[in-house]
């Protein structure tokens, strides 16, 4: 991964996304190969604690297969535990509720400050965890969570409601207030900027939290947890629960004294999140799913950096991002030429042990997708799309799989409508313009999209035309706490990041005063 991004143009583009200003790639500290397990437990008014149970569960080195440390847990008894003292927190006289708006910044702040020191640890140890290269661990995802952490410190006291002009001896105006209580279920394929993503808006507004971490990745977020601690947040804000998705996740999700709900993860699941809901006390909801999103490329585009920036948005995080490129329509003159040099691409691109400096790709975060990834790079060779490079298990350790490249993929064909989330490059060929943002928007999904080519007045048809949360014009992946980030259609509802996120924390209140008679 770090080698593409050191390609001519890639890295100046991604930078003030990607890469933090106070590091070069050359000065990226070295990795804690070892990295010492210091929180396994379940995080409750700032202390762990064994699960009720005392039932615990393996977290696994998907580089090796083996077993890292056994985690605690948790289930409904230790999710009432934490509701109940995320509820006790948001008590209109307790210390969180009371507490000045610019000082709940001054805490969010903190926590970055604490992540920031213990950088190297949480990269380490996110790379033991999940299995993604140290380098994209350090420079990347903690980037990304410190810097949305501070955005939406600086957000906190700057939200209020609005004086309202109304018909009679009335004085009128709204309040934004924190709807309480939030459950927070993230995935595994971002652990820490997912949960950043998570706490800054919830947290920011004033809410309360019980946030279940991905069974597959727990060790950072509990980590994050001990500093949410150390870094002076009242006792019962954040509550942090280790656990399953049909017992932990569940029963966030149906639980009565929880007022929101958000959720990252697979648009199956997010189905049972919303239904739950619905059935319990129709607690609000926001869902961010999965995606099939398209990538174009134009004849026009500047044919080498299309396809670096096509192989890093498939390729980036093992495959394992809600918004990969996985739909790639090439223009018939240069389609040849593309597929020849996306697969020349993916042939050098290195795999292995992720702590090694030198390593792009490192293993799927378990055995289970490693699985699904092979059982759909079978289906496309069967269904007669042509793979050209990859397609097999990488080595017989860990669960690592081969860059893969598919070409002459049809619409219809499998691979070409399920979310992979694993390295496999889907190459599609166009040559009606007319019918491509038909074929484009041909999906259950609309999470992101992209349009290489330097027609301004085209590209800006397809930003239009393309039903996604988000379209980047001659550039992908750029993502920033600035600017929102959601799905159309069963890619989820509402947004993250941004101003728009808070708006999925708050409720709206209308306060209306009778003013004096004239004379009184």
């Amino acid at each position: 991964m770090i080698r593409s991004l050191l390609r001519p143009g890639v890295l100046q583009l991604l930078k003030p996304n990607i890469a933090a200003a106070s590091y070069s790639t050359a000065a990226i500290p070295n990795p804690i190969t070892e990295p010492e397990i210091k929180h396994t437990g379940i995080f409750i008014n700032n202390e762990f604690y064994k699960s009720e149970s005392g039932k615990q569960f393996p977290t696994v080195n998907p580089a090796t297969g083996e077993v890292i440390t056994m985690v605690e847990e948790g289930d409904k008894a230790d999710v009432d535990k934490a509701v109940k003292a995320a509820r006790q927190a948001f008590a209109l006289n307790s210390e969180w509720r009371q507490m000045d708006a610019s000082q709940r910044g001054a805490l969010i702040n903190r926590l970055a400050d604490l992540m920031e020191r213990d950088r190297v640890y949480l990269a380490s140890l996110e790379t033991l965890d999940n299995g993604k290269p140290y380098t994209n661990s350090f420079m990347a995802d903690l980037h990304l969570s410190i810097s949305n952490l501070r955005y939406f410190a600086g957000w906190a006291d700057k939200i209020h409601g609005k004086v309202i002009p109304t018909d009679g001896p009335f004085f009128a105006y709204t309040r934004h207030e924190p709807i309480g209580v939030c459950g927070q279920i993230i995935p595994w394929n971002f652990p820490l900027l997912m949960q950043a993503w998570k706490l800054g808006p919830a947290l920011a507004t004033g809410n309360t939290v019980v946030m279940k971490l991905a069974e597959q990745t727990p060790l950072t977020g509990l980590h994050v947890a001990s500093l949410i601690a150390e870094a002076g947040f009242p006792a019962g804000v954040v509550n942090v629960i280790p656990g399953y998705g049909q017992t932990a996740g569940a029963a966030i999700s149906s639980h009565m004294d929880v007022d929101k709900v958000a959720f990252t993860g697979s648009t199956e699941i997010g189905h049972l999140i919303q239904q739950a809901a619905g059935a319990s006390n129709l607690k609000r909801v926001t869902l961010e799913l999965g995606g099939k999103s398209p990538n174009i490329i134009f004849k026009d585009a500047d044919m080498d950096y299309a396809v670096e920036q096509s192989h890093f948005g498939l390729f980036f995080n093992q495959g394992q991002c809600c918004c990969a490129g996985s739909r790639i329509y090439v223009e018939d003159a240069v389609y040849d030429e593309f597929v020849e040099r996306s697969v020349e691409r993916a042939k050098k691109r290195s795999v292995g042990n992720p702590f090694d400096p030198n390593i792009e790709q490192g293993p799927q975060v378990d055995g289970v997708q490693m699985g699904k990834i092979l059982e759909l790079i079978d289906s496309g060779k069967k269904e007669g799309a042509k793979m050209l490079c990859g397609g097999n298990r990488y080595g017989d350790t860990g669960y690592f799989v081969e860059p893969t490249v598919f070409a002459d993929v049809e619409d219809h064909m499998k691979i070409a409508k399920e979310e992979i989330f694993g390295p496999v490059q889907q190459i599609f060929k166009f040559s009606d313009v007319n019918e491509l943002i038909e074929r484009a928007n041909n999906t259950i999904y609309g999470l992101a999209a992209s349009v290489f080519t330097k027609d301004i007045d085209k590209a800006n048809l397809f930003a239009q035309g393309l039903r996604a949360g988000t379209v980047w014009i001659n550039c992908y992946d750029v993502l920033n706490a600035q600017t929102p980030f959601g799905g159309y259609k069963m890619s989820g509802q509402g947004r993250e990041n941004s101003e728009y996120a808070l708006r999925n924390y708050l409720e709206v209140k209308s306060v209306i005063t009778k003013l004096p008679a004239k004379n009184s």
